[in-house]
C-alpha cells in the first residue's frame, strides 16, 4: 500500500508551470527539505577511474528496466534464410538489422542495447574489417557504443555464417520526458 502524495501548498503554481519565471522571489529552502532529482538514464556508461577510454564500446553499463534478450542473430535474411552476401561487414550489418528488429518487436530500441556478443569465424577478416564493419555498426546502431565481447570461434552452425550477435537490452520502466532529459 502506497501513500499518496501530500496535497501543494494554498496558491501552488501546477506543475506545467514550474519552469516559468517567477514574478516574485523564491522563499528561501527550509532545513531537512529535500529537492526533487532527475531520474537516473536508463543506460549509463561504467569505467573505472584511471582506465583508458575503449574504443567502440563500453567497459559496463549500469542500467534499470524491462530487460530483453535477444538470441544470436547472423548475417542473412530471416524471412528466406538466404545469405545476400559472404562479406564480413554485409554480414555484421545484416545480423545487427536482424537484433534490431527483434529489439523493436519487444519496443526496444538500439539506444537501449545494454550488451552485445559476438562471435566471428576468422580473427584476420575481421581485423581487415574493422573499418567497414565500424560503419555497418554506426549506420545500424547509430552512435550507441553498449559493452560488447568479440569471440573468435571455430565456425557457426549455419555453414555461411561469418559473424553471429546477441543482445541484451533495458527498456526504461517509462520513457523520459523533454524535462527529465535536461
Amino acid at each position: 500500500m502506497t501513500a499518496k502524495p501530500p496535497a501543494p501548498p494554498a496558491g501552488a503554481r501546477p506543475a506545467s508551470r514550474r519552469h516559468a519565471p517567477r514574478a516574485e522571489p523564491r522563499p528561501p529552502r527550509q532545513a531537512g527539505t529535500v529537492r526533487p532529482t532527475r531520474p537516473a538514464p536508463p543506460l549509463a556508461t561504467l569505467r573505472p577511474a584511471g582506465w583508458a577510454a575503449p574504443q567502440g564500446y563500453a567497459d559496463g553499463i549500469a542500467a534499470s528496466g524491462r530487460v530483453v534478450f535477444v538470441a544470436g542473430q547472423v548475417g542473412w535474411d530471416p524471412a528466406t534464410g538466404a545469405f545476400a552476401d559472404d562479406d564480413l561487414a554485409a554480414q555484421v550489418a545484416q545480423a545487427l538489422a536482424n537484433v534490431v528488429a527483434v529489439l523493436r518487436t519487444a519496443g526496444a530500441e538500439p539506444q537501449h542495447v545494454a550488451r552485445l556478443t559476438w562471435y566471428v569465424t576468422d580473427r584476420a577478416e575481421y581485423v581487415a574489417a574493422r573499418r567497414a564493419i565500424g560503419i555497418a555498426y554506426r549506420a545500424v546502431m547509430g552512435n550507441h557504443y553498449p559493452a560488447m565481447t568479440l569471440l573468435v570461434v571455430h565456425s557457426l552452425l549455419e555453414e555461411r555464417a561469418k559473424v553471429e550477435i546477441e543482445a541484451t537490452a533495458v527498456v526504461p520502466d517509462r520513457p523520459a520526458t523533454a524535462a527529465q532529459q535536461g
